[in-house]
């Protein structure tokens, strides 16, 4: 193997350095996915605006679609009050794209569903994300989308084994010290 300057690597460090990301790569990446992230955003924003509809909106509206909606679930998945999600609720049957009726054996359920209108709503979204999927996604090569994707898995795994450990930015800082012994001051503003 090979550097760029066409000498044989010097060791074991020079060899870690070309296998491994530096901290150069990570910021690269960090920043890379932080715009992939906000054009995201701003695609779904484009999309529930395509429909007529906020983000909100068309989260709940996909969800009753599916058949198996519970305001209560669906409001502790997305970290929401069971009050914002009958008020979107409320929003939608106002526009005339969802139903409500009482469930069959319970008078304390809701059963939702959407009307014509929100099925037409719903398939303009899919024909949306469609059309964004082939002038997109399918022009890119199918060998860099595996391993792009292969990548997210593994970062995302990552991601979630840090997150869960209960590291932290302020626990890895608390346990900096100087050579003498000191913390340093944003540390110790932490603590």
């Amino acid at each position: 193997m090979e550097c760029k300057s066409g000498r044989p690597p010097a060791g074991r460090a020079t060899a870690r350095r070309n296998r491994e990301p530096g901290v150069a790569d990570v910021h690269a990446a960090i920043v890379c996915l932080t715009r992939l992230t906000e054009l995201m955003e701003r695609r779904r924003a484009q999309l529930a605006e395509g429909a007529g509809l906020t983000e909100q909106q068309c989260g709940v509206l996909e969800e009753i679609a599916t058949e198996h909606f519970m305001p209560s679930l669906f409001a502790r998945r997305r970290d929401s009050s069971p009050a914002a999600v009958s008020k979107i609720l409320r929003q939608l049957g106002d526009k005339g794209l969802i139903l409500t009726a009482i469930a069959d054996g319970d008078g304390r359920q809701r059963r939702y569903s959407l009307t014509s209108k929100g099925k037409r709503a719903m398939q303009r979204l899919r024909d949306m994300r469609e059309e964004a999927i082939r002038r997109v996604w399918l022009q890119l090569d199918e060998v860099e989308m595996r391993a792009f994707t292969a990548f997210g898995e593994r970062l995302a795994d990552n991601l979630e084994r840090y997150a869960s450990s209960g590291q932290s930015v302020t626990t890895a800082r608390s346990r900096e010290t100087y050579a003498d012994g000191a913390v340093p001051a944003s540390a110790a503003d932490e603590e």
